[in-house]
Formats: C-alpha cells, structure tokens, sequence
C-alpha cells in the first residue's frame, strides 16, 4: 500500500537548516518540522519574551500548515518543547489566542536545550486539505 508524500516548503516560515523538510503532507495528514521563533522575513530570533517567542512559533507552524492546504484549526496534535516549564501559564496563555475552541490533543516537556538558544519549539499533526 502506497501513500502519496508531498514536501512542502514555504517562504513565509523559516527555511530548513539542514536534512529535514518544513513539512510533509500525505493524503489524511501533515507533519510539520519544529519550528522555533525565527522571523521568516529577517532570519533571526527577534521575539524574546516567552509570550511573543510562542506567538512566532505559532505564525510558524501555520504558515508550513497553510502552505500544505491545512491550518491551525485543523491540527490534531500539538508537541511543545520548552526550556523551562515555569513558563508554562505564559505559554498556555498566548496558544489560548490560537485555539480558542476544541484546542488539539497536546504534549509538553521540557527540555535542556533548543536551537539558537530560544526558550520554545513546536511541531504539529493536522488533517490535511
């Protein structure tokens, strides 16, 4: 049994830095990489406070998911990685903007380290098209 694998790549959300694609969509699902809070348009970390740090993270994760046909309000499940999870209700509270209604399953943990020294990480699974 084959699936059809598309990868999906998106100007509007920061580029891969190395072997791994933005995205991958099949026929039921897409599968974003993590994405960290690099401002697509300048290529750097720009956001510092963990509140606008997980509001890039998010305009991320649903560029990749808008440029496979999907979007936030599709997402199934979500995985956060944070660096500290005193930051949780920060974090809690600005992915509430996101998804108001019938948030997606969720997973957070925590974590050492992340890319370029930021304090949150995030990839998704959502319904495609």
């Amino acid at each position: 049994m084959s699936t059809k694998r598309e990868i999906i790549a998106t100007t509007e959300a920061p580029g891969a830095v190395g072997p791994y694609s933005q995205g991958i969509v099949t026929e039921e699902l897409v599968f974003t990489a993590g994405q960290i809070p690099i401002n697509p348009a300048s290529g750097k970390v720009e956001a510092e406070s963990i509140e606008d740090q997980t509001r890039q993270v998010l305009r991320n994760v649903d560029a990749v998911l808008r440029a496979a046909g999907s979007g936030l309000h599709k997402v199934v499940k979500m995985t956060v990685f944070m660096t500290d999870l005193g930051d949780f209700q920060l974090m809690n509270g600005v992915y509430a903007e996101f998804f108001p209604s019938d948030p997606p399953a969720r997973s957070a943990v925590q974590v050492v380290a992340l890319p370029l020294g930021v304090q949150i990480e995030m990839e998704a699974i959502a319904l495609a098209r």
